[in-house]
């Protein structure tokens, strides 16, 4: 959503929108044996909608509870069993209630995942009913013709059926197995006995099978019902945005040596995904961001038609439209041969809305290393990028990781390529911060007895997001991008080689370039085509798109209130910097562009006083110099003190900055 179109909304020019984040939450958390309120800002006990609960260390069963059918009902998709009672306890305006009934998914100190679906038309939606042992035509409140549905009986055992609109004509397929689809026989289930009915925006059909639809003089013939919508659009400012895809691919071709990956366009970036074989016998899996869907890396998978625990390898990427099924060992069962079918849910990645303040997207917490694993909690989020640096050690980095490449760093003063963390630094991105190891060797997370400092950031349109791509040399190449809006500044580094951090800014005119990792002024690069609202766009330059080379680009805007992507020329005196701010700017990044200098920051946690404001260079790994006053607190934005040097105001000097309130 652009800021325009934004503002059009908040002027009162468009009925309220729904977006991604009112309706789908993964949340993690830990149990603690006893009663705890999980908020993850979904409206079940107004709206309502359903808990899917399982622990990822423990082979427990998946616990998937409705509001219809209440809190006394979980049902367990690794089980035919009729409903049973699980630790969730009651439903609320923005979350659900756990307590300790089980143990299954509230054991104390274990790591646990929930995943919320809320009712919603073009979403979500749950039918009840009683069976009769005849065809049913039954009502349903999605608002669009479903994409899957499954179906279990929950009054006593049964499987977990299911109909795909990418199933072959008359299959169906079960959640509880690892089995191919049936071959014919959905008109049993998902039709009139005789042929299969297809359903429709209003109606869907079950036939007399006591899967689903047992006579009423049978026990337990209570059944639910959970539809899918599939690119139904009805939700963003313009009711549009598709924010869940049923769909289907084919596995990747044997090349002699492994199968080729296999990317699927969505429109947009997943955030969760299930994925099924349907011609094979492979196993159920869900994916989903928060447990971490790495770039080249190994993604956490659940099954639904299992208990078992958490399992890890590199099975998916996720690009900007959509994912690659990136697994090809023949025994994965995500892509392993070109005969194969996968039907798969995907859901949008969030969020969409525009941020309204900096806190809800930025957050810098200075702290000690002890060396220890342990956490760093008080964010206020769930973090996209996490920039650490030591204030008082020199020769230490400045670490730059990423959600979406794991446990994987880079550092903007040094060229070298990604590699995955082997000194423990981040061990898990939390929904309140990270998890960090010991950290003994390298940079601003946890090294025993090191001042540190940490800025996190959120992806949210208009302020800021992350993409990755794998090169393919040519030039002018358009990536999507999920932004929203016209990136202002560009970063971008190559993770699996050496190579400088490229840096373009519009201002400057995007055939110019600044290096993130040295001092140079800027000077003509070509490594950036002008972008646009929806793509990102490298150059000329070889450079830019090296074949094979993996990249990872950071992209940041002016959002109103929030950031501020701009320039100014320096008076070699005070100077006020408006970036449309109310109460100051609380990080402030600054560069000079026509001649060498290095990359200063500040923030407001270490301190933006009227006085010495402590800095660091992102560029360098000089320790913190905290005995100069360069700027000072300004409502508005930030000032620039009249003792600054040539590298922040040097009269007619040019400048870039990105400050963010």
């Amino acid at each position: 959503m652009s800021k325009a179109a934004y503002n059009v909304y908040a002027a009162g020019g468009a009925a309220t929108p729904t977006y991604i984040e009112d309706v789908f939450s993964t949340y993690l958390y830990t149990g603690n044996g006893a009663t705890q309120t999980i908020v993850n800002g979904i409206d079940l006990s107004g709206k309502g909608g359903l808990v899917w609960l399982k622990s990822r260390a423990g082979a427990d069963p998946h616990e998937l509870t409705n509001t219809v059918q209440g809190v006394s009902n979980s049902l367990r998709t690794n089980s035919t069993n009729g409903s049973s009672s699980t630790d969730l306890t009651g439903f609320t305006s923005s979350g659900f209630t756990l307590g300790y009934v089980t143990g299954n998914t509230n054991l104390s100190g274990a790591t646990e995942v929930s995943w919320t679906f809320r009712k919603q038309p073009k979403f979500f939606d749950i039918v009840t009913w009683t069976g009769n042992g005849t065809t049913q035509n039954l009502s349903h409140n999605l608002g669009s013709v479903p994409g899957m549905i499954i179906v279990k009986r929950s009054g006593n055992t049964g499987d977990w059926n299911v109909w795909h609109r990418s199933l072959t004509a008359g299959n169906y397929i079960k959640l509880n197995s690892t089995a191919a689809q049936t071959t014919g026989g959905a008109a049993n289930y998902f039709g009139n006995n005789s042929t299969t009915v297809n359903p429709t925006s209003t109606t869907f059909t079950v036939g007399n099978n006591s899967q689903v639809n047992a006579d009423s003089g049978e026990a337990g013939n209570t059944y639910v019902a959970y539809l899918f919508a599939h690119n139904a659009g009805g939700f963003g400012l313009t009711g549009s945005d598709n924010v869940i895809t049923c769909g289907s691919y084919t596995g990747g071709t044997f090349n002699g040596v492994t199968y080729d990956a296999v990317t699927t366009t969505l429109g947009f970036e997943p955030q969760w995904l299930l994925i099924k074989e349907a011609t094979g016998t492979n196993a159920w899996f869900i994916f989903d961001n928060m447990r971490g869907i790495v770039t080249g890396g190994n993604d956490p998978r659940l099954s639904p038609n299992s208990s078992n625990q958490e399992f890890s390898s590199n099975w998916v990427d996720l690009t900007s439209t959509g994912f690659t099924a990136t697994a090809s060992d023949g025994s994965s069962g995500i892509n392993n041969g070109s005969s194969y079918t996968y039907i798969y849910i995907a859901i949008r990645c969030g969020p969409m809305k525009v941020p309204t303040t900096g806190t809800s997207v930025f957050k810098t917490i200075s702290r000690t290393g002890t060396g220890s694993a342990t956490t760093v909690t008080g964010v206020g989020f769930p973090p996209d990028l996490v920039i650490a640096r030591a204030k008082a050690t020199a020769g230490l980095n400045t670490t730059w990781m990423a959600r979406l490449r794991g446990s994987a760093q880079l550092y903007s003063n040094f060229t070298s390529s990604g590699a995955s963390s082997s000194t423990q630094q981040i061990t898990s991105y939390d929904m309140d911060g990270i998890s960090v190891g010991t950290d003994v060797a390298q940079s601003g997370f946890n090294s025993s007895g090191d001042p540190v400092v940490n800025w996190f950031l959120r992806r949210a349109p208009g302020f800021f997001s992350i993409l990755t791509f794998v090169g393919d040399a040519t030039t002018n190449r358009s990536i999507n991008h999920n932004l929203g809006v016209t990136p202002e500044l560009i970063i971008t580094k190559s993770s699996n080689q050496t190579g400088n951090w490229h840096v373009g800014i519009g201002l400057l005119g995007w055939t110019y370039g600044l290096y993130l990792d040295t001092t140079n002024a800027s000077s003509v690069q070509n490594w950036y085509s002008t972008p646009s609202s929806i793509a990102y766009s490298t150059g000329s330059s070889t450079t830019a798109n090296r074949n094979s080379y993996e990249y990872i680009v950071y992209l940041f805007a002016s959002c109103p209130g929030v950031s501020k992507v701009g320039s100014y020329t320096g008076n070699g005196s005070t100077q006020t910097i408006d970036c449309g701010f109310a109460a100051g700017a609380r990080f402030v990044l600054i560069k000079r562009t026509d001649d060498v200098a290095d990359w200063y920051v500040w923030d407001t946690v270490r301190g933006i006083i009227s006085g010495n404001d402590p800095y660091l260079l992102i560029n360098s790994t000089v320790a913190e110099v905290t005995n100069t006053d360069y700027i000072d607190p300004y409502s508005a934005g930030f000032e620039l003190s009249s003792t600054a040097p040539a590298a922040i105001n040097a009269n007619g000097g040019t400048y870039i900055f990105l400050a963010i309130a």
